[in-house]
């Protein structure tokens, strides 16, 4: 349960919520939703109690029971004793520490079996056993399987794996942790269809309370009963899922806008009234300021009309005019340590060329991407540029932002020379205002996003690799974003699970992985795109 008391929160001059008191009381399961920006992820991190130290906070939060929480973005190295998947998920219930002491007692008992060596044994074995320790390898692998995940990658590095592979331990950690409150932001990033059916099935089984962050439609609709928008400082609550949300803040829209209409006509109708008698006789002279009181009355009680939400658009310049064969890849082969990634790719592009990688989960996307755009390298094969190709790169977790300079600064090296262009370039992706003032680490991840599509724009490109560009982005980023990319007039490779984005982006060909085929784009590939 988590009790909300009269909350508001600011940063700089900037109200990102007004007071507020509500309640995620036991079984709950609510949706907080709003766009990019609007100030979901500051927020959840107050109601988590984790926020950063330049808020200005009033109010109160407290949690009751125990409290699960699937972040955003993974902690480097994981949260058990060894930096592996195993241990990070079996951390949920301090498993991965009691075995280890466990192991330690053991040794210790077999030196020298004294009674304090059995004893502390034993208490160890007790508390494995009762928090499932015996149970925990047959669990995991159920939740291994179930979002698709293969177990040999539970004992790999964490930091070895992709985004996709690191985000299904994280869900596997909190489902383990089994918590009496599961806090979830974007809990289906990187995730195919099948693993979300998956989850959607998980969700609908858990009897506990769910606060859930997603811009996936499908999970808020299936699995919360309760929605919180956030939008101008303003938290308003529904009740009903997604699309009930939709429908009632259309339906509450349209009869302000009706009561404000009728307010404005009156205040109209009186103010001519009252101008009309003005300078006439005493008695009409009367009845003007008695008319006047009436307009400063209904002036004072003017309803606030809730604004609708702007279509987003995204704007990329034109960019220059490359070489008729823009890139060719030739014998690409990938592996790491003895698994093959890739064998021998092969394809080639040409000038406005829109391209999709598509494969299920682990079979290369994000490795093929990363050696087109060199920062990896290949085993054998080779990638050739044509004429006056410029290269941009979004990469699937915005490494080439530099968390150390403002977000204006990243576009410092940028084409774009003046202050004023570079902030009206953050500004055509969203980032507009004190936004550009802020450090990266204090944007949520869809801000973040913006951003390194805006370095992209700034870069003049002509040739983007994109891996996985819609993650963090709220549906109508997306459909922008596909048709912004659908519209320009460089070459694209991309790797999206983000059916609605691929729908945008029309492609004109697809690169078939694991079975390294490259073909022209067939509409039957669309239902592989969700099937990483």
């Amino acid at each position: 349960m988590i009790i909300v008391q009269e909350l508001a929160i600011e940063i700089g001059a900037r109200r990102l919520l007004a007071p507020v008191s509500f309640t995620v009381g036991n079984g709950d399961k609510v949706g907080l939703v709003g766009r990019n920006g609007a100030g979901k992820s500051t927020l959840l991190s107050v109601l988590l109690g984790k926020h950063p130290e330049h808020l200005r906070i009033s109010g109160s939060v407290k949690h009751q029971g125990t409290l699960g929480h699937l972040p955003q973005e993974p902690v480097p190295g994981g949260l058990g004793v060894e930096p592996i998947g195993l241990s990070h998920v079996l951390s949920a219930r301090g498993l991965d520490l009691i075995d280890a002491q466990m192991q330690k007692a053991r040794h210790d008992m077999a030196a020298d079996p004294n009674e304090q060596n059995i004893s502390d044994f034993t208490s160890l074995e007790e508390q494995f056993r009762e928090k499932g320790g015996y149970e925990a390898e047959s669990e995991v692998a159920r939740l291994a399987a179930g979002l698709g995940l293969a177990e040999e990658f539970l004992l790999e590095d964490l930091d070895s794996l992709s985004g996709g592979q690191r985000r299904r331990i994280d869900l596997m950690r909190v489902l383990y942790q089994d918590p009496e409150t599961m806090v979830l932001d974007e809990p289906t990033n990187h995730l195919d269809k099948a693993a979300k059916r998956w989850l959607f099935d998980e969700l609908d089984k858990y009897r506990g309370t769910l606060l859930v962050i997603s811009h996936d439609l499908p999970l808020l609709d299936k699995s919360i009963d309760r929605v919180l928008a956030l939008r101008e400082g303003q938290l308003r609550e529904y009740k009903g899922n997604y699309t009930k949300f939709l429908q009632l803040e259309e339906e509450r829209t349209v009869r302000e806008e009706k009561v404000a209409a009728g307010q404005e006509a009156k205040i109209e109708q009186f103010t001519k009234l009252a101008d009309s008698m003005r300078g006439q006789t005493e008695k009409r002279a009367r009845l003007a300021k008695v008319l006047d009181r009436k307009v400063e009355k209904l002036e004072g009680s003017k309803i606030e009309v809730t604004k609708r939400e702007k279509k987003v658009t995204f704007r990329l310049p034109v960019p220059a005019r490359s070489g008729d064969v823009p890139m060719t890849v030739e014998h690409l082969s990938v592996s790491y340590d003895t698994t093959e990634i890739l064998r021998d790719t092969n394809f080639i592009t040409r000038r406005g060329d829109r391209i999709v990688i598509v494969g299920r989960n682990g079979a290369g996307k994000s490795s093929l991407l990363r050696c087109l755009a060199g920062t990896q390298v290949a085993n054998t094969g080779e990638v050739k540029f044509g004429a006056n190709v410029s290269v941009g790169y979004f990469a699937q977790e915005n490494e080439q932002i530099d968390f150390n300079k403002s977000v204006l600064g990243n576009l410092e090296n940028s084409k774009v020379e003046t202050e004023m262009q570079r902030r009206a370039m953050l500004g055509a992706f969203g980032l507009k205002g004190e936004a550009a003032n802020q450090m990266p680490r204090t944007l949520s991840g869809g801000e973040r996003a913006k951003l390194a599509l805006a370095m992209l724009a700034s870069s003049e490109a002509n040739l983007l690799l994109l891996d996985e560009p819609t993650n963090n982005l709220d549906p109508a980023s997306v459909e922008a974003l596909g048709e912004m990319m659908r519209q320009w007039k460089g070459t694209i490779v991309a790797v999206s699970h983000e059916r609605g984005f691929v729908e945008a982006l029309e492609p004109t060909h697809a690169v078939l992985l694991p079975e390294e085929y490259f073909d022209i784009w067939d509409e039957e590939y669309m239902d592989l795109i969700e099937q990483r």
